[in-house]
């Protein structure tokens, strides 16, 4: 789901993160690992709440300039994957593979957002190329573009089995005064039971692939990192469109 405003100074953001020590491989589970040891798994969580807080009301006003916006987005990237710090290489890989997530969601909510059925396919552009991409030099920029989709294919699984999605393009193409009563009635009917167990369901799923992707080395906590921030924002979302819906990003 997509809509506070990140700092103007991303770049600093991400070497200052960069430079911190990187996560050591351990079972421990990803916050308070994360936490202690701040690395590229916070950069990947930073990076996922940018379409939440960034892209979503820019693209609500201008889609094509946001979509434009890709092509400095992964210059900077590809500029920082060949800085001879390690730390900032990497940083840059992870730009590179948030680069195709934000292009596919310019592309989408710009052009696309009245019909979910897209919504999937879209995101999933370069699957392949991520894919063949996991074991190569850009095994970051793979990893973090993988745990993103995974995170909204989740998303988007979780409200078509709760029944919610066919709210999204009512939502998306009612009145100012209608869409926040149609979106709180869309997150009170996640509350019903049986949609609510689904979803607590799915949540626990996503947790333990998670800790398990987080015991696989640094592409897998790049992954669980994006995939948990996802399933924070959604339940962040869930929470605004109950008690405040005209605040959510999506309306």
């Amino acid at each position: 789901m997509v809509g506070a405003r990140p700092s103007a100074f991303l770049p600093a953001t991400l070497g200052s993160l960069a430079t911190s020590t990187t996560v050591a491989e351990q079972p421990g589970w990803l916050p308070i690992a994360g936490l202690r040891n701040p690395g590229l798994s916070l950069i990947s969580g930073l990076l996922v709440t940018l379409p939440v807080f960034l892209q979503a009301p820019w693209v609500r006003l201008a889609p094509f300039s946001a979509a434009v916006f890709t092509v400095p987005l992964l210059a900077l990237a590809l500029l920082l994957s060949r800085h001879a710090n390690p730390r900032l290489s990497r940083a840059g890989q992870l730009l590179v593979g948030f680069s195709g997530s934000w292009l596919a969601g310019c592309i989408f909510w710009g052009w696309c957002r009245l019909h979910p059925i897209w919504h999937l396919p879209i995101e999933a552009f370069v699957l392949p190329l991520a894919l063949t991409g996991l074991r190569g030099p850009w095994k970051l920029a793979c990893g973090f573009y993988l745990g993103s989709l995974l995170g909204t294919a989740a998303t988007d699984a979780a409200m078509a089995a709760s029944g919610v999605m066919a709210y999204w393009p009512q939502v998306l193409g009612a009145s100012p005064a209608d869409a926040p009563l149609l979106l709180q009635a869309a997150a009170l009917q996640v509350l019903s039971p049986l949609p609510l167990l689904l979803v607590i369901g799915c949540a626990a799923v996503l947790l333990q692939t998670c800790r398990w992707l987080w015991q696989r080395g640094e592409v897998g906590r790049v992954s669980s990192a994006a995939l948990a921030t996802t399933l924070a924002v959604d339940a962040l979302f869930l929470l605004a469109a109950l008690l405040a819906p005209g605040l959510s990003g999506l309306i």
